[in-house]
């Protein structure tokens, strides 16, 4: 007759008594878990999106047209050049991960901290790039008006080409108070100051015979409509209500200012998971360097880190897909 033999479960065996799940430790496990909720967290920020560009299709703005800034080329136009290159930096910061890790495997120290320094380079070269498009897209470059129904009416010259307000609004004589203690809580509940107020937008409009307007609405084609020099003229003194510069979470000279929330929520949510990413591998790539790893006789720690290195790219390449391609 064959004796059972009962066992008892160590102390601190987290998994008491069985095979690992998926042969992987209790760190990589509650990871895994992690990047699974995390993924579940931006999969239904990006159906948000999709719903929302869905129903406001008419006055979403087009990606080409609103990411067109290359550091070092101002006024050269170059629709996502910087974007396709944020995303190639952080697609080559995850190989270098992918070499770290395995050089972990293999032991070599010295190996794995160049590595991990790369990646660090990298991601730090995507976030300060993020953190230069929000101030771009902040700023914005042409400016609008903003009209009653909270439309935005841009403007062109006869070429079919975007003009900045600044190049043609006549400047007069500012009706603002002055800036005094006894009258600040006045200017807390006023609109944001802007380079150029509505009156003299429309002034320099109506001087311009070769300025038109184009709207939100799209036209057969699938094109924002430009209406002609009458038409133009009659909407910007009926419908008129302020001007528009740059984007924020109210208002978007660009369309749209759902698009701008979501750019800020999205694009804001993934850098700071960039952000948190480069934090981390300097604390690990210190360890490595002081030779932590090495004692432990294992680079696990490496590994989990690159696995959260590794959805931060997936996660990016989705939010570049769906944001800025399609």
């Amino acid at each position: 007759m064959e004796t059972t033999v009962a066992t008892t479960t160590p102390e601190g065996d987290v998994w008491g008594g069985g095979n690992q799940p998926l042969r992987a430790s209790y760190g990589k496990m509650m990871m895994w878990f992690f990047i699974v909720s995390d993924a579940l967290t931006f999969s239904g920020f990006l159906a948000a999106y999709g719903f929302s560009r869905f129903k406001f299709v008419n006055a979403w703005p087009i990606a080409d047209e609103v990411f067109t800034h290359f550091p070092f080329l101002h006024g050269v136009p170059a629709p996502m050049f910087y974007v396709a290159f944020m995303t190639f930096v952080l697609i080559f910061s995850s190989v270098t991960m992918v070499l770290a890790v395995d050089a972990g495997h293999k032991m070599q120290q010295s190996k794995v901290a160049m590595y991990m320094f790369l990646t660090i380079i990298g991601g730090a070269i995507f976030v300060g790039s993020q953190a230069w498009e929000w101030a771009t897209f902040i700023k914005g470059d042409y400016g609008a008006v903003e009209t009653r129904g909270g439309k935005i009416l841009q403007f062109l010259d006869t070429e079919g080409s975007r003009v900045a307000i600044g190049s043609f609004a006549q400047p007069m004589q500012s009706t603002a108070i002055e800036h005094q203690e006894s009258n600040g809580v006045w200017f807390m509940g006023g609109n944001e100051q802007t380079s150029y107020n509505l009156e003299e937008v429309t002034a320099g409009f109506l001087a311009n015979d070769n300025l038109l307007i184009r709207t939100q609405y799209l036209d057969e084609n699938g094109h924002p409509t430009v209406l002609s020099r009458e038409a133009s003229i009659a909407k910007i003194k009926k419908d008129g209500k302020l001007v528009v510069e740059g984007a924020n979470l109210k208002r978007n000279e660009y369309g749209h200012p759902l698009f701008a929330d979501f750019f800020f929520f999205i694009t804001g949510f993934h850098g700071f998971h960039v952000f948190s990413g480069v934090m981390i591998n300097i604390i690990i790539f210190f360890n490595v360097v002081i030779g932590t790893y090495e004692r432990r006789k294992s680079y696990e720690m490496v590994e989990k880190v690159g696995l959260y290195w590794h959805f931060v790219d997936l996660v990016w390449v989705f939010v570049f897909t769906f944001f800025y391609l399609v």
